[in-house]
């Protein structure tokens, strides 16, 4: 796969922020250019750009003089820069992310150069040895659909055994023998709120008598 380096232009014309538009509208249609790059003003500057769409959508959309605006009112500080080592296929990658028709190729040396759009299309090799994709696998665990959740299993909810059954349907199932003095027909006359209770509900022989007379 081919680098930056092997497909940007080396040719940069330039220019300093203080110029006015017009100067850089006339040093464009000489070097039949798109963009020009500004200049840093001191070493630890970043590099900026100035496109023909700054100059359209802010300087003639708007019916300003150029003569009286200068370069560093419309430019993009700090603009995007490559690394000349980086592949053509993650430049292309970069632009397509960030909507970029061109960026200057930077290096600790200083500015290198500038790769566009033109340069990947027509210098490149995508055609001749593209470069695959490699993506994760999918995985195959299904997920719930949105909107609805899921209710998690849990133990079942514990149920009070009553005295005299077995555990099997303990849970609304009465006594089918006598205990602290209740007979069996009695104890279907007991209301199941005092049976769920059982045997603290009944505890005195005066209770026994008041159930059992009902």
């Amino acid at each position: 796969m081919k680098k930056a380096a092997d497909v940007m232009t080396q040719t940069v014309v330039t220019i300093k922020g203080f110029a006015t538009v017009a100067e850089a509208v006339a040093l464009m249609k000489e070097k039949d250019l798109r963009a020009l790059v500004v200049e840093k003003r001191i070493d630890n500057d970043a590099y900026a750009m100035v496109t023909e769409s700054d100059i359209i959508y802010k300087v003639a959309a708007y019916g300003k003089d150029p003569k009286q605006i200068r370069v560093y009112e419309i430019m993009t500080k700090p603009c995007v820069s490559v690394p000349p080592d980086l592949g053509v296929e993650y430049v292309a990658r970069l632009f397509a992310n960030l909507k970029l028709h061109r960026a200057p190729v930077v290096s600790d040396q200083g500015l290198q150069g500038i790769i566009s759009l033109g340069d990947i299309m027509h210098k490149s090799d995508f055609i001749e040895q593209p470069q695959s994709v490699v993506s994760r696998a999918k995985s195959k665990r299904r997920w719930p659909m949105r909107g609805r959740s899921v209710a998690k299993r849990g133990p079942p909810p514990a149920t009070a055994q009553l005295p005299g059954t077995s555990s099997r349907n303990s849970k609304l199932r009465r006594p089918t023998s006598a205990r602290n003095g209740c007979s069996s027909r009695a104890m279907r006359n007991i209301p199941l709120n005092i049976l769920r209770n059982w045997p603290t509900a009944i505890t005195t022989a005066s209770d026994r008598g008041s159930l059992t007379a009902k």
